[in-house]
């Protein structure tokens, strides 16, 4: 395994906090002329611009606009697309965004069973995000965890097999809120993968390891379906849980792995998986901690955004950098060589102490 971010002195231990591909417009950073570093992220990005144009809005069809936990490019829409993760006795729903500086929620699609019952926060914790080459929509539950498939009219399809070890204990060893949160699909449509955000009660390391993260890889069976076809493991940093992935390329994935600190903030950093096609097959492994490196997928890093200059932005909260906010979705779009821009949304969990952000940021990806 590469080795990660140097730790900070100033960064402390973090505690856990409760995927745009096409180019989406945001902001211009205020006194750009004036960023220190030209926007540099260290090691491999820089930070190009950011919207708070969702924060606390409502869409077009009169839905309050918050809890985004996942974003992506629809091409059948041609717009952007997120999930509301936790919506109360609300109706589940997907968010479509126009395009522009400021964009804003266009329209916004409720998630029902096939019986027409609509999902809601009871049942429902919408947290990854993809859309299949079919133009439907897969969306993974923290609740139970699940992976569903929803149509264009928000109706369930069909579902995509969770092993039983990853449901939420006591069905399962899975924490509580920890479970698949993220989501993406390959560029060539035949992989999914679905990262937890936690680790597995049967993973926990007994000599005070960092915890290991497992990650699904489904396979397209060339019938319009997908397989369970293996598991990989991956370390994030001490503290740190797996907020979202997204693919850019055949096996390649930015992870973007996420803490907060009362009273000090959030942490958020970007890492590149070059080889998830070429893992090896961690299924059978009962518990990941006794696992050697070489089982484990390597990283390297992509970002931290905490080095980013801050653009002008604010926060309500203290923060080592006031851009930083819950960032919980992430996107790439495709790009020329090794350049590629990402798209990160942060989830406001509808509180007045967190924003809802669009961030912008350009990297070097391997």
């Amino acid at each position: 395994m590469k080795m990660a971010f140097p730790l900070r002195g100033r960064l402390m231990a973090p505690a856990v906090a409760a995927g745009v591909l096409a180019p989406l417009l945001v902001v211009p950073a205020a006194g750009a002329s004036s960023v220190p570093n030209g926007g540099n992220c260290a090691p491999r990005a820089e930070a190009v611009s950011y919207s708070d144009s969702l924060d606390k809005s409502t869409s077009k069809d009169g839905v309050a606009v918050g809890g985004l936990s996942a974003i992506t490019y629809d091409k059948v829409s041609r717009s952007s697309v997120t999930v509301i993760d936790r919506s109360g006795t609300q109706p589940a729903r997907l968010v479509f965004l126009g395009d522009g500086p400021a964009p804003q929620a266009t329209r916004t699609t409720a998630l029902k069973r096939a019986d027409g019952t609509p999902f809601d926060g009871t049942n429902f914790d919408g947290e990854g995000l993809a859309v299949l080459p079919d133009g439907t929509f897969l969306v993974s539950s923290e609740a139970e965890p699940s992976i569903r498939i929803f149509g264009r009219d928000g109706v369930q399809r069909g579902e995509l097999p969770v092993p039983e070890r990853f449901r939420v204990a006591p069905t399962g060893e899975a924490p509580e809120n920890a479970t698949l949160e993220g989501l993406t699909i390959s560029p060539d449509g035949k992989y999914v993968y679905a990262a937890m955000e936690g680790s597995l009660a049967g993973d926990a390391p007994s000599n005070g390891e960092v915890p290991r993260h497992r990650v699904l890889v489904y396979k397209a069976d060339g019938r319009g379906d997908y397989r369970l076809a293996r598991q990989f493991g991956y370390q994030a940093d001490r503290g740190n849980r797996i907020a979202e992935v997204a693919a850019y390329a055949d096996g390649r994935l930015v992870v973007l792995e996420a803490a907060f600190t009362s009273g000090v903030g959030n942490t958020v950093r970007l890492y590149a998986v070059t080889g998830a096609n070429r893992a090896p097959d961690v299924s059978a492994v009962r518990n990941l901690s006794t696992a050697g490196y070489r089982s484990l997928v390597e990283k390297q890093p992509i970002a931290d955004l905490a080095n980013c200059p801050t653009l002008g932005a604010t926060s309500p909260q203290p923060q080592l950098n006031p851009l930083l906010d819950n960032f919980e979705g992430l996107a790439v779009e495709p790009g020329h060589g090794a350049r590629h821009r990402l798209q990160l949304i942060s989830d406001d969990n509808f509180s007045a102490n967190q924003k809802t952000r669009i961030l912008t940021v350009d990297a070097r990806l391997p």
